[in-house]
């Protein structure tokens, strides 16, 4: 299942850029690297799946890693983008169920595994450090019923609009405008919960809009105040 391509670098493993672990003691941040295992994916490379037991979490240090659940019909629904900075399969790991979702590498990533018995000892530990987690699991929730009202109250073309917005506010523009993060149709269909071919559609009524350009999966925002409207944000 995991496919390890070379021992990542000291700085790629680094986790004191995490905003989860600033209020750590210092001896719980040496338990904490102590304890951790790092590794580097292939882009591809499925980390976990959903049914999984889970022995831990991961941090990402590098990289990009789409979450997604399955259908049915084996079709994607992708509920986030998880990069540099941020932690996966902790949710599944704090109820003690199964892996909910599946983590897909979408870019080259650096993860770090702490196993499940430091999480717990970090939670008993430092009040500050499960205030923190705490409130990640809320906003994660909260985003949930973001996009359940979507679902429900706005159109595909709304919902395209919104979730473009929203790449853009996960990974930015370069200096040219371009959305920093390269999606295929199908992901970006898997991501508003519609068909690629409604998304195709889409996307090049924006660019005859002049709200966007596109190049292959290349993305360039050309209006944002326009963007917004047609999400009704």
């Amino acid at each position: 299942m995991r496919s390890v391509i070379k021992r990542p670098t000291e700085e790629e493993t680094n986790l004191s850029g995490f905003q989860l672990f600033k209020k750590l003691t210092e001896d719980e941040f040496i338990r904490l690297n102590y304890d951790k295992t790092c590794s580097l994916f292939k882009k591809g490379t499925i980390v976990y799946r959903e049914g999984n037991r889970l022995t831990g979490f991961y941090c990402v240090t590098k990289g990009i890693v789409k979450l997604f659940k399955t259908g049915v019909d084996g079709k994607e629904q992708i509920l986030r983008f998880a990069k540099r900075g941020e932690i996966i399969a902790y949710r599944s790991l704090l109820s003690q169920e199964l892996a909910c979702t599946t983590a897909k590498v979408i870019e080259e990533a650096v993860l770090c595994h702490v196993p499940y018995q430091t999480l717990l000892y970090l939670i008993q530990s430092n009040w500050q450090f499960s205030h923190h987690m705490l409130q990640i699991v809320c906003r994660e929730l909260r985003e949930a019923n973001d996009y359940i009202t979507d679902i429900a109250q706005k159109t595909v073309r709304e919902r395209l609009a919104e979730v473009l917005l929203l790449l853009k506010e996960n990974f930015d523009l370069d200096n040219q405008n371009n959305l920093q993060i390269s999606l295929t149709r199908e992901e970006l269909a898997n991501m508003v919960g519609t068909a690629t071919e409604s998304v195709i559609r889409l996307l090049s009524e924006f660019k005859q809009d002049k709200l966007i350009e596109l190049q292959g999966r290349k993305i360039k925002f050309l209006n944002i105040p326009a963007l917004r409207r047609v999400a009704n944000i």
